[in-house]
C-alpha cells in the first residue's frame, strides 16, 4: 500500500502548559509536509486547554483540529479521534509527551519501509531531561512496570503488551477495519493493553524503533509511582472481564504454581523488610541495585491492588 500523510492525535486532560510544549514541537518537525493535521480531544479539561489549543492554532504550519468531549477517559477520546482523523497513517501520542526533533520523520520513514497494513510502530519514551529524572526513575521504563525498553531493543518485533499510545504509529485502514478502543475503560489504565492484545489477534506487528524520539515531560517520585498502580485499580478490574485479562489470569497462575515463584515470593517477604530504611534514596540521584527497586515497588504498591499481578511482558509474544 502507498503511505499517505500523518494524523497526529493527542487525547489532553488538564495539562495545558506541557501540551503546549508538546505542539510547539511538532510544528517545528522535519518533515513539517508529511504531518496532515493535528487532532487534540480534550476530556473535559478545566484548566483553559480549549483558548490555549486556539492560540497555537493561528499562524500555524500544521492545522490544529479541536475537539472536547466530557469527562469520559482517554479510550473515548482516542475513537473521537479515529473517526474524525483524515490522515493514512495515525500517530499517537500522550499530552505529557514531547516530540523530538525527527520524531515524524521516523514514524513515516519506517511505515514506507514497511508498508504491510498490519504494521505498527512504538517509538523510544525516556524521560526528558529537563525533568532531571531519577535512578529509580529510569528504572522504571528501563526494566520496571512502566513499559521494559531495554526488553523492547533486544527484539526485532514485539508483542502486544508494548501496544503504548505514549508513541505509537499505525495504519488507519487497519485499526478502524479490526477494532477500536473498548470505552468501557474510563479510568487510567489498560485500555492500551487491551486494544493491542486483540489488534494482535487480527494480525498487527509491532516494530520497535529507538530513533523515533517522544520525551516523557513528567517527573515521577517513588509515591508516585505507587499512587499510579492504585489508581488502575478500578481500570484492572474492567480489564479482568476481557478477553484480554482472562488470557493474563491463565499465565499468572501458570506462574505462581511454579517452585522458583514461590521461593522468590518467600525470599521477598524476608528481604524486603531489610531494605525499608533505603526507601528514602529513591527519590535522589544515588543509583541502588535494580533488586531494591523492584522489591520496595512491589512492596509498597503491588500488596495494596487486590487484583492478579502485572504480567511481566518479557513473556508477552503476540
Amino acid at each position: 500500500m502507498s503511505i499517505g500523510k500523518l494524523t497526529i492525535i493527542i487525547a489532553t486532560y488538564n495539562r495545558k502548559d506541557i501540551l503546549q510544549k508538546a505542539l510547539d514541537a511538532y510544528r517545528s518537525q522535519s518533515v513539517q509536509e508529511e504531518i496532515l493535521e493535528m487532532l487534540v480531544v480534550d476530556d473535559g479539561s478545566t484548566d483553559g486547554t480549549d483558548s490555549m489549543v486556539a492560540q497555537s492554532n493561528e499562524g500555524s504550519p500544521i492545522p490544529i483540529r479541536y475537539f472536547r468531549q466530557d469527562h469520559r477517559g482517554a479510550a473515548a477520546a482516542r475513537n473521537l479521534a479515529i473517526r474524525e482523523a483524515r490522515g493514512d497513517l495515525l500517530l499517537f501520542t500522550d499530552d505529557d509527551v514531547v516530540p523530538s526533533h525527527t520524531l515524524v520523520e521516523e514514524h513515516s520513514k519506517w511505515h514506507r519501509q514497511n508498508p504491510d497494513p498490519c504494521v505498527a510502530i512504538l517509538g523510544f519514551i525516556p524521560w526528558d531531561p529537563e525533568v532531571h529524572p531519577t535512578p529509580f526513575m529510569n528504572w522504571l521504563i528501563s526494566e520496571g512496570p512502566v513499559l521494559n525498553l531495554r526488553e523492547c531493543s533486544k527484539r526485532k518485533e514485539l508483542g502486544f503488551g508494548f501496544f503504548c499510545t505514549g508513541n505509537l504509529s499505525l495504519k488507519a485502514e487497519f485499526l478502524r477495519k479490526n477494532g477500536t478502543f473498548d470505552e468501557d475503560f474510563r479510568t487510567f489504565g489498560y485500555e492500551d493493553l487491551e486494544l493491542g492484545y486483540r489488534l494482535t489477534r487480527r494480525g498487527l506487528r509491532i516494530l520497535y524503533n529507538p530513533d523515533a524520539v517522544g520525551y516523557h515531560y513528567k517527573h515521577m517520585s517513588f509515591a508516585d509511582a505507587c499512587r499510579r498502580k492504585q489508581l488502575a485499580v478500578a481500570a484492572e478490574k474492567v480489564f479482568q472481564t476481557k478477553e484480554a485479562g482472562v488470557y493474563f489470569g491463565e499465565i499468572v497462575a501458570r506462574r505462581r504454581s511454579t517452585l522458583k515463584y514461590r521461593i522468590l515470593k518467600l525470599l521477598a517477604r524476608w528481604v524486603t523488610p531489610v531494605l525499608t530504611p533505603l526507601r528514602p534514596l529513591l527519590d535522589t540521584q544515588i543509583p541502588l541495585p535494580w533488586f531494591v527497586y523492584r522489591a520496595l515497588y512491589h512492596y509498597y504498591s503491588v500488596p495494596k491492588v487486590k487484583a492478579p499481578e502485572a504480567v511481566n511482558r518479557n513473556s508477552e509474544k503476540g
